[in-house]
């Protein structure tokens, strides 16, 4: 395996490099007075790129796949003012990130910068650090959207089908499936602006319309000391402060992947104003529609235990049959969730490519020249984006182990 050493973070222009510099525009000329060439098309807007950033995010489908979570650490509560103390963290990261891709936009993100602007003693290793925690993040990530699409789908199958038992084999083909199923979107680079858009407004649809039959369809609706003042501790410990904590992963897991417009910076015009802008959409989006998505969701619960015990294994999918009161209609409702999480996991796809194949061109990764690699005619990092998707596969047979090996 390659070491901190073998890093190559771009390289200064040759003498023919400059001759060509004015043929450039002016996004390839500041690639280029970084040691790079532009490999692939700028194809993105600022809406596609958004579609992106956002479809990964995805706060309020975060908020209904760890539902699980945070009901039991926390409850309503945690949730409620989760929502907001995250998204707090998440403005500051947001305005960092923003800030760093507005002065130097690079496909490699984070590795790149902590090598400009760590000290040189310790830059190599900083970047070389940074871009394999980044990269194995973003493959783990794609691993938990697969695990909750997954659950997703078998759990509408034991609704309709009430003696079925659901097994741990039975969430890992669906995990399979999801993973193979995306894979295919992220082979087209030409289409893949539209299917981040398409995916965009997906989401806001399906939030809309969760948003409004919900709480139109439910029988009851709760009072508001249960939506923001009902604290819950299934967890274990004994401190209700530790049990918020914990309880966290499910208000943080809805705000991650803020990075994820920064990896496609060699792929959208004008990257140092559009990067940030998409962004800061990502995490004003996602606190408006996780926030109202949650509290519409709390006010139209009908059984709290029940979400506990839900032979479905999924919460928000018994919050709806509640809701609903027709198991056609809760499944509806989760199909348009599901839908949610397969655009959430074509971005995913789309973010660890990236990662892979441009901390493979600066040498970070064994097999460089191979993961490198842009494909002429579709116009993608297809070796990078078929190894990160096999990895994810693979973490896959973890379920099968342990539940909680793969949870934690």
């Amino acid at each position: 395996m390659l070491n901190e050493k073998d890093l190559h973070i771009g390289r200064a222009p040759s003498p023919d490099d400059i001759a060509d510099l004015k043929s450039l525009d002016s996004d390839a000329l500041k690639l280029a007075e970084m040691g790079y060439t532009q490999d692939m098309k700028r194809n993105f807007s600022v809406i596609s790129l958004l579609g992106v950033g956002f479809s990964l995010t995805n706060s309020w489908f975060g908020i209904s796949a760890a539902l699980v979570t945070g009901i039991n650490s926390g409850g309503p509560v945690l949730i409620i003012y989760g929502i907001i103390l995250v998204a707090l963290i998440s403005t500051c990261v947001g305005i960092s990130l923003s800030e760093l891709a507005s002065a130097l936009p690079n496909a490699g993100g984070q590795y790149f910068w902590a090598n400009e602007l760590a000290p040189r003693r310790y830059a190599n290793f900083a970047s070389y650090l940074t871009g394999w925690f980044a990269w194995a993040g973003s493959v783990f990530t794609s691993a938990s959207v697969a695990l909750a699409v997954g659950s997703a789908a078998v759990g509408c199958w034991q609704l309709s089908h009430p003696d079925f038992v659901i097994q741990a084999w039975h969430v890992f083909v669906g995990y399979q499936v999801v993973n193979a199923f995306s894979f295919i979107f992220n082979c087209y680079g030409k289409v893949l602006p539209a299917i981040a858009t398409t995916t965009l407004y997906t989401s806001l649809i399906s939030f809309f319309v969760i948003l409004i039959v919900v709480p139109a369809r439910a029988p009851t609706h709760q009072q508001a000391r249960f939506v923001f003042a009902n604290f819950v501790n299934n967890t274990g410990w004994g401190q209700n402060g530790i049990a918020f904590i914990v309880g966290l992963v499910n208000t943080n897991w809805a705000f991650a992947c803020l990075d994820c417009a920064t990896h496609m910076a060699e792929e959208v015009a004008r990257p140092e104003k559009m990067i940030p802008i998409a962004i800061m959409g990502t995490v004003a989006i996602g606190f408006v529609t996780a926030w109202f998505y949650s509290v519409s969701m709390f006010f139209s619960m009908q059984d709290l235990d029940g979400l506990f015990a839900t032979l479905t294994g999924v919460p928000i999918l018994e919050l709806f049959y509640q809701a609903l009161g027709v198991k056609a209609g809760a499944i509806v409702l989760e199909a348009l969730i599901i839908a949610t999480g397969i655009g959430c996991m074509i971005a995913s796809h789309t973010w660890q490519s990236r990662l892979c194949w441009s901390f493979a061109r600066d040498r970070g990764l064994p097999f460089a020249r191979f993961l490198s690699h842009v494909h002429p005619t579709l116009d993608v990092p297809l070796a990078a984006h078929f190894v990160s998707c096999v990895i994810v596969a693979i973490l896959g047979c973890l379920y099968l182990g342990s539940y909680t090996a793969f949870n934690r």
